[in-house]
């Protein structure tokens, strides 16, 4: 469920604390749009930072920071032993003032776990999605939702997922089954999440035959947080001549977690 980091540095965490407060780093985030999407992909380590400290309230800063309308998130725990017995996603979601959906892929430490989609508009559908896997493995799933933000001509369909960790042919497997399914669906599509995977992998090469990858102008590591070194996390859409580009920008965020979460803005073209 976790990547081995880094030992964690003072210097690191209070440069990437500082930068996110002053927004230096990355492309500052820009005014609302007519007809943008802004959208984070952050996995929070069921709220366990690179100190080793778990606070869900520095998770839920982090996401308030962005100021995101769509939030796709890994590694949620809902009232497991592990966290103390709390619903991660509703705590997330009463944190943030957004409309949450969990989506569980296991049964774990007594309660669940699995991954959450945050919204600043209603969630009008949701599924969850199983992805191919083998027995004694981590379960692996894709959590479907559907949105309508205001003044758009069409439901907007937002997906978060997470793929194996370790079997490369697993990632294959869930990038090909995960784009059948997704090849169902009506109207423009942003899928985002940590395929545990780089920019030239087979699963995300797969991937792109449909999908655009918002960050490929302006590529940036995620993990490990400290000092990243590699791209795992990635917001990709579909169709591609329905957006345009607005921002992508990888937060220097060094604390919370142990990968750094992506912000992506896309307006709609069409």
């Amino acid at each position: 469920m976790r990547h081995t980091t880094l030992l964690s540095t003072v210097l690191p965490v209070l440069t990437g604390v500082l930068a996110l407060a002053l927004g230096t780093g990355c492309h500052q985030a820009p005014s609302a749009l007519p007809g943008s999407v802004r959208v984070l992909s952050y996995n929070i380590h069921h709220g366990e930072g690179t100190d080793g400290k778990l606070d869900l309230d520095r998770i839920a800063t982090v996401i308030r920071s962005a100021d995101p309308d769509l939030v796709a998130v890994q590694e949620v725990d809902q009232r497991t032993t592990r966290t103390g017995g709390v619903d991660q996603t509703a705590a997330l979601a009463e944190r943030t003032g957004m409309h949450a959906v969990f989506g569980k892929a296991m049964d774990f430490s007594g309660g669940a776990y699995g991954q959450a989609v945050l919204s600043r508009w209603r969630v009008e559908t949701s599924e969850v999605f199983p992805l191919p896997g083998e027995p004694g493995r981590e379960p692996r799933i894709a959590l479907l939702t559907r949105v309508r933000p205001p003044g758009s001509p069409a439901p907007l369909w937002f997906v978060s997922t997470h793929f194996d960790h370790e079997r490369g042919d697993l990632r294959v497997k869930s990038a090909e089954a995960l784009m059948d399914r997704l090849r169902t669906l009506e109207g423009p599509v942003i899928l985002a999440g940590d395929f545990n995977a780089t920019p030239e992998s087979r699963p995300l090469q797969i991937l792109q035959q449909r999908f655009t990858d918002a960050a490929t102008g302006r590529p940036e590591p995620t993990i490990p947080a400290e000092v990243p070194d590699r791209r795992i996390d990635f917001v990709l859409f579909a169709p591609g001549d329905a957006w345009r580009v607005v921002e992508t920008a990888v937060l220097p965020e060094a604390l919370a977690s142990d990968h750094r979460p992506v912000r992506v803005t896309l307006q709609r073209t069409r």
